[in-house]
C-alpha cells in the first residue's frame, strides 16, 4: 500500500506539472495519471488500496469542502439569494429530464433506467469546481456579484438534490417503489444538515476561543468533528435525512461568520493539507474510470452526455434570471457549472453492482460524463474568468 501511495502522488505531481506547462489546469494531468496506474490500464495499484479509496476520496471531499466554508461570507450568501436556490435543482431537472427522453432514442431503455441514469451523469462535482471558485475568489474576479459564492452554494445543494433523486430512481429500477416520503427528505436532508452544522460550528468556536491550542490540534479535531458528521449521516440512513457534507460546510460557514481569527488559523493549515488531498482526490477518480467502457458506447453517449450538459446550462441559465448578472457572467456561471467527476465515480457503477441490466451502459456514460465535463469544464473556467468576468 505504502507503494502505491508513492505511485499516486509521484504521478499526480509529475503529470499535473506537465499540464500546467501545456496551461491545462493540474487536475487534468491527475486524472490522466489515475486512469494510467489504475486497474484498467497499468494495474500497478494495490488492491488494499483501491478497497478503501472511496474513503480516501471522502477525506478529500471533508478538506476542500471545510475550506470552501472557511471562505464564505453569510453577507455574502444573502445578497445571492434566489438565484442559488434555483441552481440547486433546477439544471439537474432539466438535465435529468433531457436524459430520460433522449436515452431510449439511442439505447435500448426504459424511461426509469434512463431516468437512472439522468441521476447518476447530472451531479455537478465540488471536487472540481470548489478549488477553481476559491482560486477566482482569491484572485477578486466575480467578486461584486459575488459568482463564486454563488456557483459553491448552488454546487453543495445540487448534490445532495441529485443524489436523493438517484435512491429513488434506483429503487424503481430494482422493482421497489417510491412514495411522497423520498422527495421528502431533500428539504429535510437540507435544513437538518444545516443546523447541526450551524450548531457544530458555535461548539467548536467556543472550545477554540476558551481552551488555548495550537493550531494543527484545531485543524485535527475540525477534521474529525467533520469525519463524525459524514458518519452520523450513514448511521440515520434511512430513518433521518441528513447531509453530513452540506453541516461540514456549514459548520466553516460558522467558524468563518463568528470567529474569524479561528477561521484564519484553521484556512491556512487547511489550504496545506489541500496539496497532497487535491492530488489523491483526483489520481483516485482517475482509476475509476475504464477507457474500454467509453470506446464500447459510442458516438451516442457522447451526444447523450453533450446534449445533456446543453440542457444543463439552459438550466443555469432560468436560475439566474432574477439575478443582475451580466450577460458575461450568466455564460461564467453556465460554464462553471458544467465539470462532473466524485459523486459519477462513486455512484456510477452502484446500478452494475446490483445487477441491473442497465447497468453496464450506466457505468459507461457516467465514466464518458467524467472524461468529457471534468478536464474541458476545469479548462473553460481556468480561460474564461478573466475575460467574463469583472476584478473586485
Amino acid at each position: 500500500m505504502l507503494t502505491s501511495f508513492a505511485l499516486i502522488f509521484i504521478s499526480g505531481i509529475v503529470l499535473g506539472g506537465i499540464a500546467k506547462k501545456l496551461a491545462l489546469p493540474t487536475l487534468i494531468g491527475m486524472i490522466f495519471a489515475g486512469v494510467l496506474i489504475g486497474p484498467h490500464a497499468l494495474d500497478l495499484l494495490d488492491d488494499s488500496l483501491l478497497s478503501i479509496s472511496s474513503d480516501l476520496r471522502s477525506i478529500a471531499l471533508v478538506i476542500i469542502l471545510t475550506r470552501a466554508g472557511l471562505s464564505l461570507n453569510v453577507t455574502e450568501l444573502k445578497k445571492i439569494g434566489l438565484p442559488a436556490l434555483l441552481m440547486s435543482f433546477i439544471p439537474a431537472v432539466l438535465e435529468i429530464t433531457a436524459i430520460t427522453l433522449l436515452a431510449p432514442l439511442f439505447f435500448d431503455l426504459t424511461y426509469i433506467e434512463s431516468a437512472l441514469m439522468g441521476s447518476v451523469v447530472a451531479a455537478v462535482s465540488p471536487a472540481v469546481i470548489v478549488p477553481l471558485m476559491l482560486k477566482i475568489k482569491a484572485s477578486g474576479y466575480g467578486q461584486k456579484r459575488g459568482i463564486p459564492q454563488l456557483v459553491l452554494a448552488g454546487a453543495s445543494l445540487d448534490d445532495i438534490f441529485v443524489i436523493v433523486l438517484f435512491s429513488s430512481f434506483l429503487s424503481l429500477a430494482a422493482g421497489g417503489t417510491v412514495t411522497a416520503r423520498h422527495f421528502l427528505t431533500i428539504p429535510v436532508s437540507i435544513v437538518l444538515g444545516s443546523l447541526l452544522g450551524v450548531a457544530t460550528g458555535l461548539l467548536l468556536g467556543q472550545l477554540f476561543k476558551r481552551i488555548s491550542l495550537n493550531p494543527m490540534t484545531k485543524v485535527l479535531i475540525t477534521l474529525s468533528v467533520s469525519f463524525l458528521l459524514l458518519a452520523l449521516e450513514d448511521i440515520l440512513e434511512g430513518r433521518v435525512a441528513l447531509s453530513g457534507l452540506l453541516a461540514i460546510m456549514s459548520m466553516g460557514i460558522v467558524l468563518n461568520q463568528l470567529y474569524p481569527n479561528v477561521s484564519t488559523q484553521l484556512s491556512k493549515t487547511y489550504s496545506g493539507l489541500w496539496v497532497g488531498a487535491e492530488i489523491l482526490l483526483f489520481v483516485l477518480v482517475g482509476t475509476t474510470v475504464d477507457l474500454r467502457y467509453a470506446l464500447t458506447a459510442g458516438l451516442a453517449a457522447i451526444v447523450l452526455v453533450i446534449g445533456a450538459l446543453l440542457f444543463r446550462m439552459l438550466g443555469v441559465w432560468i436560475s439566474l434570471t432574477p439575478s443582475k448578472l451580466s450577460k458575461k457572467e450568466k455564460l461564467f456561471t453556465m460554464i462553471a457549472y458544467t465539470p462532473k467527476a466524485t459523486v459519477q465515480a462513486a455512484i456510477g457503477g452502484v446500478p452494475l453492482a446490483m445487477g441491473l441490466a442497465s447497468g453496464e451502459l450506466i457505468v459507461t456514460v457516467a465514466v464518458l460524463s467524467i472524461l468529457i465535463t471534468a478536464p474541458i469544464g476545469a479548462f473553460a473556467i481556468e480561460q474564461t474568468y478573466k475575460v467574463l468576468l469583472d476584478k473586485r
